[in-house]
């Protein structure tokens, strides 16, 4: 387990590197949440999301033997951003596992960035196995999206901003929806949250076909997708929580709450339409369960976290233009 100075001490470490996102209001998005909503738009990031804090603190901790052989990641495509973002900074080689089918600006990006990228099928290959496999033959240090105390004391500083902010704007926080894949940033801002704001309510939002954190969490017990489950949000697709990010969110976290493609399809137009602000679908989860009355947020002050905002300009214009 991680605490509160861990993460003060990673917010140190980031202190020059990460942009310190404001929290955003929107007079529609207060209206149809009957109370204010604090918007944390991690999007605004130099690689489109949140990722870069979690990578930075652990790569920066490696000893220099480590960091001279290199790290291996596997991701979606925020996390090989932010691994790549952080090894760029830090002159560190990394290779990433994504999948083929990845949004291509996310794949685009982590090229740009310095990444080398190692492709597999998301449905017919195990992204893990791949990248244990290339880091034993290389020796090369392994950086997990979320199942490391470093990578969820990264992480956890969104939660820190978030309670710091809403304190000094006179409005702290009552809860904070966290959209959720594996549970890095759920767990680590729900450490910084409680710490700093102890009768907050911190909930989950994933995709409803993959509800396994709001089904582990009720059940008491970690529990997998169906094999044939599918989403938009293609940050979130885990098959499972992780162990340490799964104990953690069972300390702190209240449920988790789920949310269809279609919510989040017109979330993503409300963030644009209203907030003038590109968020992918992971991105937009917290925001698509408020529109959808998922929590009761009337009279309460809510914050959500827009987490990415890298999407195709196909797949965005696309949804923009649906109801048109």
């Amino acid at each position: 387990m991680i605490g509160i100075a861990e993460i003060e001490a990673a917010a140190e470490r980031l202190g020059d590197v990460v942009v310190r996102t404001p929290l955003l209001q929107s007079a529609e998005l207060d209206r149809a949440a009957g109370g204010p909503v604090l918007i944390k738009p991690e999007c605004f990031q130099e690689i489109g999301s949140f990722k870069i804090r979690g990578a930075y603190n652990l790569l920066s901790q490696l000893t220099p033997e480590q960091a001279k052989k290199g790290v291996v990641a596997w991701s979606s495509g925020n996390h090989a951003q932010g691994v790549a973002l952080a090894g760029k900074l830090l002159g560190i080689h990394t290779a990433i596992v994504m999948p083929a089918d990845a949004p291509a600006a996310k794949l685009e990006n982590t090229r740009r960035l310095g990444g080398e990228i190692i492709t597999y099928d998301r449905y017919k290959e195990d992204r893990e196995a791949i990248a244990r496999d290339v880091a034993a033959e290389r020796g090369a240090e392994i950086v997990p999206s979320y199942e490391d105390v470093r990578i969820i004391a990264g992480q956890g500083t969104v939660g820190l901003e978030i309670a710091d902010q809403s304190v000094q704007l006179g409005v702290p926080v009552d809860s904070v929806l966290i959209n959720c894949g594996g549970g890095g940033l759920t767990a680590g801002s729900a450490i910084a949250l409680k710490s700093r704001l102890p009768d907050v309510d911190v909930y989950t939002v994933e995709p409803e076909e993959f509800d396994d954190t709001a089904r582990s969490l009720a059940s008491g017990e970690r529990v997998a997708i169906r094999d044939d489950a599918r989403s938009i949000c293609d940050a979130l697709l885990t098959d499972m929580p992780g162990q340490l990010t799964f104990d953690i969110m069972s300390e702190h976290v209240k449920c988790g709450l789920t949310v269809s493609d279609a919510e989040v399809r017109e979330a993503m137009r409300f963030a644009f339409r209203h907030l003038k602000i590109v968020v992918e679908p992971g991105g937009a989860a917290g925001l698509a369960a408020i529109l959808a009355g998922k929590v009761d947020t009337a009279g309460k002050t809510t914050a959500i976290i827009f987490s990415g905002g890298n999407v195709d300009v196909e797949l965005f214009a696309s949804i923009q233009t649906e109801l048109a």
